[in-house]
């Protein structure tokens, strides 16, 4: 509140009331990013593209350079340039045959390209070599693919993730997800309540990570 009218005088103070809006909405979103991290970072991306160029640099000169390929279709997987990522990972295959990391990015490319199948089968294949790899994000992604075919799947799948993170919010707030979808309204509302208990417990590093599904469940429980 202080911060919020000392940017006010600011405003008054120079006569220009839009810099001073400007400065609120920058103080505001670097507090919302410190504490809850519901909007999307400013300055990932830019790092981000810093580093896929970086990375195309070093593989022209390079064209060898495996770990960098792999490097870079897993960037162009989180700037949603699947396809792209999916021509650098594809030749991929034999050399990272036994990477479990490789094959839960190429199960990511495939699944928004609408091929489900090959996804699936690149999930699972990461799965089998490693069922803790990335912190068990196959399970997630492999529940997304599931939810709306096969729910079932997607909650074992959830639950499966669930047991590698016991206090993990955000596979409890999902769960809530597939079981109000399928009429289940009483466990959906269990999980919502799950997630407000388990991130009271948290230690305080840990309720910085998972902050964002502890306000989402929230929101969802105060809209009933």
């Amino acid at each position: 509140m202080v911060k919020v009218l000392l940017i006010l005088f600011l405003a008054r103070l120079l006569g220009i009331p839009f810099l001073g809006i400007i400065i609120l909405l920058v103080v505001l979103y670097a507090v919302e990013r410190r504490f809850l991290g519901l909007t999307p970072s400013i300055v990932r991306p830019l790092r981000r593209f810093g580093t896929i160029r970086r990375l195309r640099q070093q593989i022209a000169m390079n064209p060898n350079d495996i770990p960098a390929k792999h490097e870079l279709a897993r960037l162009l997987v989180e700037r949603k340039r699947y396809a792209e990522a999916k021509s650098w990972l594809m030749p991929l295959q034999d050399p990272l045959d036994n990477s479990a990391e490789f094959w839960d990015d190429l199960g990511a490319s495939l699944a928004p390209l609408g091929e489900t199948d090959a996804a699936e089968a690149a999930l699972r294949n990461a799965l089998s070599i490693n069922p803790r790899v990335k912190y068990g994000a196959p399970y997630l992604r492999l529940a997304s693919l599931y939810a709306k075919k096969d729910p079932q799947k997607a909650i074992g799948c959830l639950q499966e993730f669930r047991g590698i993170h016991s206090s993990s919010i955000e596979a409890y707030y999902r769960l809530a997800g597939l079981y109000a979808e399928l009429g289940r309204k009483d466990e959906a509302k269990r999980m919502l309540a799950e997630c407000g208990a388990i991130y009271r417990s948290l230690p305080r590093y840990k309720k910085r990570q998972e902050r964002r599904w502890a306000v989402l469940a929230w929101f969802k429980r105060m809209r009933g």
